[in-house]
């Protein structure tokens, strides 16, 4: 559609994606090369109509001499003409760093923003010609065929790519049309790059002898496998008792229901579930992690890389990263609430009921000094209607909770003594006389 303005295609593309939900805060990624600054221009125009309010971040890498100019060109640019706020990021690379180098410190200052400045969004001007590039790179490593689908318009944690189906000669024009100043990086046309050999070497000489439809078969290609992928997410809501539960990092499946798979179907299943949960499992990863679903004992872990430990657990088979131990909360004042890890707990002033239940996510407590922590070894506990003390190691066994996520399990102690832990198990002690004023905790698992 070349005679329809570029806004006005970008306008229709949000609104069919809805990549901006929500209102809020986007953060612009700007470069300050024609494809970020013409994201710039755009957003501009159409945050109003999305009701965004916007933030420009810039990485100065710290890699060419005059990249510190760059950033002040950057700032410029956002502020006299859109009147938008620049947080620029000394990266301080040196001449030497690598693009993947580069790449991460990049990502990791954008986050720091994104967090410090509480922005909903983080926006990147990534667009069909980065598509292709990355299409023939994965293709080039042996990517599995989800990874064909390439890069996806939105990402975790807020992260969208709303340029994604406009070629760079679009944006270019489109910034140049806008009589913005552009830079010119040289190492993106660098072939000692990989991606910059793709971009100037490689897929020149394929359209050279296939034309544009090279490039379009490209992009096919990762629309293809994006409806792969998005099919086999719908399968995992079909399989019978899969009792699938992802979060943000973590999942946990049945093991029975991936033993009625071969390896490779279980392999595949587990894919798609860990990218529910925002994982990634190479293939091979994959069959591996269902065979040891199929044959290990509980309370086995198996470490897959790039930190990610899979645990037997049970029935069930987890995966996610090390679990940390959340810092302890004093449960002081008339009442208050507070965050223990995935848990959430609220304590206030109540008269004590006449009977206490020894389980469940409620109890009540003489007045004094509490803490909520995790286990420590050698805690014990002595139950309301038992004899001797039990290991609280042991009785979070035996409610099944599994072994990685035992650390992180909120206990509530009086001088380091364990009077209760939520939902398992309440102590004889600390018990509050009926109708007597009592500190009344309620927990939540997350």
């Amino acid at each position: 559609m070349p005679d329809v303005p570029l806004v006005d295609r970008l306008r229709a593309h949000l609104g069919a994606a809805r990549l901006f939900p929500e209102p809020g805060l986007a953060l612009l990624a700007v470069s300050g090369g024609g494809d970020s600054l013409a994201l710039l221009d755009l957003l501009a125009t159409l945050a109003p109509e999305l009701d965004l309010s916007l933030l420009v971040a810039h990485a100065d890498h710290g890699i060419v001499a005059d990249s510190a100019e760059l950033a002040l060109g950057v700032e410029r640019q956002a502020r006299s003409r859109y009147g938008i706020e620049t947080v620029v990021g000394r990266l301080a690379l040196g001449a030497g760093a690598s693009e993947t180098r580069s790449r991460l410190a990049r990502y990791r200052f954008l986050r720091a923003v994104q967090a410090e400045r509480g922005a909903r969004y983080l926006l990147t001007a990534h667009h069909a010609d980065d598509q292709m590039e990355t299409i023939v790179l994965r293709v080039l490593r042996g990517s599995a065929p989800a990874g064909l689908r390439g890069i996806v318009a939105r990402g975790p944690r807020g992260l969208v790519r709303p340029l994604l189906p406009f070629f760079h000669a679009d944006l270019l024009a489109h910034a140049e049309r806008a009589g913005l100043h552009v830079a010119h990086d040289p190492a993106n046309r660098d072939p000692r790059h990989l991606r910059s050999w793709v971009r100037t070497v490689l897929l020149p000489l394929v359209a050279e002898r296939m034309g544009s439809e090279a490039g379009r078969a490209l992009l096919d290609l990762a629309r293809h496998a994006g409806r792969e992928v998005r099919a086999w997410d719908a399968v995992l809501d079909e399989l019978p008792g899969l009792a699938l539960r992802s979060a943000d990092g973590r999942l946990e499946v049945a093991r029975a229901a991936l033993r009625g798979y071969d390896n490779v179907l279980g392999g595949r299943i587990l894919r798609a579930a860990a990218a529910r949960a925002g994982l990634h499992l190479a293939p091979a990863v994959a069959a591996r992690l269902a065979r040891f679903a199929d044959r290990a004992a509980s309370g086995r872990r198996l470490a897959l890389g790039d930190g990610l430990i899979a645990e037997a657990a049970f029935d069930s088979l987890v995966v996610g990263r090390g679990c940390p131990v959340p810092d302890a909360v004093a449960l002081e004042g008339a009442g208050g609430e507070a965050a223990f890890g995935s848990f959430s707990l609220a304590w206030r002033s109540e008269p004590a009921p006449a009977r206490l239940p020894r389980g469940g996510w409620t109890t009540w407590l003489a007045a004094g000094r509490l803490m909520v922590r995790g286990p420590q070894a050698g805690d014990t506990i002595m139950p309301i209607g038992g004899v001797g003390r039990r290991k609280v190691s042991r009785l979070l066994m035996e409610a099944r909770v599994p072994r990685s996520r035992r650390v992180a399990y909120p206990v509530v102690a009086s001088d380091n003594d364990v009077v209760w832990i939520p939902g398992v198990c309440r102590s004889a002690g600390r018990i509050p006389d009926p109708g007597r004023e009592a500190v009344r905790i309620d927990a939540r698992a997350g």
